[in-house]
């Protein structure tokens, strides 16, 4: 054994793991909040897409493999799953959101609590109440053994190398589309001033459905990539939403690059607290965001904002 021994090992894997964990995170975060900052609704019933992305990609590989066809199609099934959910489930949900956009946040926290029991169901309804497992993408890309301290951790390729790599492609390809594009600056100014946006003639509806659209299918991937790691179970999105909501409170709302590294921090901590103090994994995700927040109430990236009266 290396310089840690058998602890070394348990921490090497815990970082990878963590990272792995804090990569499918990112994308539900991510997703809300660009949802959040074109609608101004915090959406519950983001969750229920991320566990809906996971069946649905589970489903596919599932139905490649039984009809013959080549392993290898099991991993861009992962993105094709998550875009035919995104683009079924986006428009209608964003028509209900829209309605109770600048309502009273209780009223907007019913609604999504709503919808997020009624995407629960139908959960239900269409694939049980039993695990589904897909690992089909993880066998195929094999284990890959990491070198930590003089010893080497073996560690599935996938989450080494894909899931992360997606989240950093995720992360780039979004912060070049909003600063870089038309499109990106159209979301930008509906972000920061909607009415101002419409007088310089955006149309304001348009960007809100393409970018919740958009923020749907992200946390539907973000469920894809994760499904071939995990049994999904009725309730699984359930606790990443609650997750996801820390990451972005804790980075501050709006914030894409924040949310990337306090999605790290809190996988990390989540995944040493597993491997260490087994008792502490629910609470230290919220203890790290509490410690945050009584800091810096506005989140640890988020910058002040004048209010408009």
């Amino acid at each position: 054994m290396g310089w840690f021994g058998d602890n070394g090992m348990l921490l090497g894997l815990a970082m990878l793991d963590g990272l792995s964990y804090a990569a499918a995170v990112f994308m539900v975060a991510v997703g809300l909040n660009l949802v959040f900052g074109v609608m101004r609704v915090l959406n519950v019933a983001h969750g229920s897409l991320y566990a809906i992305g996971g069946y649905a990609a589970a489903s596919l590989s599932l139905f490649l493999i039984a009809r013959g066809m080549p392993p290898w199609l099991s991993i861009p099934s992962l993105v094709v799953s998550s875009a035919i959910v995104g683009a079924i489930l986006g428009p209608p949900i964003e028509r209900l959101l829209r309605s109770v956009s600048g309502q009273e946040e209780v009223l907007q926290l019913l609604v999504t609590f709503a919808l997020f029991m009624i995407l629960e169901d139908l959960q239900k309804l269409v694939w049980g109440v039993q695990p589904v497992v897909s690992d089909a993408p993880v066998k195929l890309l094999g284990t890959i053994d990491v070198p930590f301290g003089g010893d080497a951790i073996p560690f599935t390729a996938y989450q080494l190398f894909l899931l992360p790599g997606v989240a950093l492609v995720t992360l780039i390809g979004l912060a070049w589309f909003l600063r870089r594009t038309l499109a990106g600056r159209m979301i930008v100014a509906v972000t920061v001033d909607r009415e101002a946006a419409r007088a310089m003639g955006i149309n304001a509806g348009r960007v809100m459905l393409l970018t919740f659209t958009a923020g749907a299918a992200l946390a539907a991937l973000g469920g894809a990539l994760a499904s071939p790691t995990t049994s999904l179970v009725p309730g699984i999105g359930a606790s990443t939403i609650v997750l996801s909501f820390a990451v972005v409170a804790t980075a501050g709302l709006g914030q894409i690059e924040g949310a990337a590294l306090t999605a790290l921090m809190i996988g990390l901590g989540r995944s040493l607290a597993v491997y260490f103090a087994p008792e502490f994994e629910v609470v230290v995700p919220y203890f790290i965001m509490v410690s945050v927040l009584l800091v810096r109430p506005q989140g640890l990236f988020a910058v002040p904002e004048t209010r408009r009266i």
